[in-house]
């Protein structure tokens, strides 16, 4: 089976790359992760990856904070993951770039559109880091604005706890329906719990799809780009 997506910008929340404490970072999932991503790129993906900093740091979390500190603090948080992922997909390969929102000329990139496409057309993994490199918007909506800015074909969104979009949490209520397919309105009339409502509606006004599926499988990762029913598709 070919592949049905040329472009994708893999979402991955920083506790899903956890340990069994839920801190912090395990390279087992890590490497399983890359195993795929190779896989991908193998195929002829051009594979972009933003990652969250929950399992060191979430702006949300200094409730008595300054917001503004609190998001830089989180944002960080991004950077050190993508610098794991950026070393374990090396270990396994795969060229990797990190570029990232806030400046850090010693450790990555600065994001630039067109050094960022030059990479992805050479077979480059590109890491985007530090969210949008603003305050009060999450990795969420960085994932949605990158995929618009690279003209990604599809957001692949891999979930830690949830296969896809239920009616209400899965985790809560066993008798939750899991969606196969979504509309972007329905998710922002019913409060779903995707992506948060901008980095949704930036989706919709752009036409790029939303994959939602498991991360506890990553081989879901290559089901994806080659089309297979998995997880819920939101377009």
């Amino acid at each position: 089976m070919g592949i049905k997506y040329k472009t994708v910008v893999l979402k991955l929340s920083g506790e899903a790359l956890a340990d069994s404490q839920k801190f912090g970072i395990s390279f087992a999932k890590l490497d399983a992760v890359a195993k795929q991503v190779k896989m991908c790129v193998d195929l002829g993906v051009r594979v972009a990856i933003v990652v969250g900093g929950g399992n060191f740091w979430r702006g949300r979390s200094g409730e008595h904070m300054d917001r503004t500190r609190a998001d830089h603090m989180g944002m960080l948080a991004t950077a050190i993951n993508s610098l794991a992922i950026m070393d374990v997909l090396e270990a396994n390969g795969v060229p990797t770039r990190v570029q990232t929102g806030i400046e850090m000329r010693q450790i990555a990139e600065p994001y630039i559109r067109g050094r960022a496409v030059r990479h992805l057309d050479k077979g480059r993994v590109v890491v985007f880091a530090c969210g949008t490199g603003n305050p009060y918007f999450t990795t969420d909506t960085a994932a949605s604005l990158r995929a618009a800015e690279i003209d990604a074909d599809i957001i692949l969104i891999a979930k830690n706890n949830a296969d896809g979009v239920y009616d209400s949490d899965p985790n809560i209520n066993n008798s939750a329906v899991m969606f196969r397919e979504l509309s972007f309105l329905d998710v922002l009339n019913r409060g779903l719990d995707v992506m948060d409502a901008t980095a949704v509606s930036l989706c919709m006004d752009n036409k790029i799809p939303i994959l939602v599926f498991g991360q506890g499988s990553p081989e879901n990762i290559v089901k994806a780009v080659k089309g297979e029913t998995i997880g819920t598709l939101i377009h």
